[in-house]
């Protein structure tokens, strides 16, 4: 697939391996498959289809976190598969400790992206704030989901680097 990730097949090959040696072959078969629009998650897992995708951005490179994201999702199918809560539970951070995993939480630091952003638009709502980014124009008359209050579309014209302490300074003024 990428330099320095191994390709879809080597994943499946990982799953078959980590699922008979960790979890006594009882998570059911698993398709596993990376998601490059992932830019806040290492991982993500989806019973129906069953499905696990990884983030090529932020796993590159790194098998031990490739190694670790895997497993950790893993264990929500193997929890699943047993019919009980498949949460970040008590008995899933046993499981986790069990396999040497030191968190639930991944420092995904600064990654680049892998595609340059194409947002063009942001949309926000004045009364509670909440602010989306989208690639097409938005319709006319949206309103915020939270509150009912008329969304404003601000047009991104332009990209440049700003220092926090003065983006936090105006925010205040």
């Amino acid at each position: 697939m990428e330099p320095d990730l191994p390709d879809v097949a080597e994943l499946q090959l990982l799953f078959a391996q980590y699922n008979f040696v960790h979890f006594d072959g009882e998570i059911p078969s698993f398709r596993i498959a990376y998601n490059a629009r992932f830019s806040n998650v290492a991982g993500r897992i989806s019973y129906k289809p069953p499905l696990i995708e990884l983030s090529p951005k932020h796993l590159r490179g790194k098998p031990e976190d490739l190694r670790q994201t895997l497993l950790h999702e893993m264990i929500h199918a193997w929890l699943h598969a047993r019919g009980e809560n498949s949460n970040h539970t008590p008995a899933f951070k046993r499981k986790m400790r069990e396999l040497g995993l030191p968190s639930i939480y991944h420092d995904l630091g600064s990654a680049a992206p892998l595609n340059p952003s194409v947002k063009r638009y942001l949309l926000r709502c004045e009364k509670c704030g909440m602010e989306l980014l989208r690639r097409r124009k938005p319709p006319a008359n949206l309103m915020c989901a939270r509150d009912r209050a008329e969304l404003k579309v601000f047009e991104i014209v332009e990209l440049r680097e700003v220092e926090p302490a003065r983006a936090a300074l105006r925010r205040r003024l």
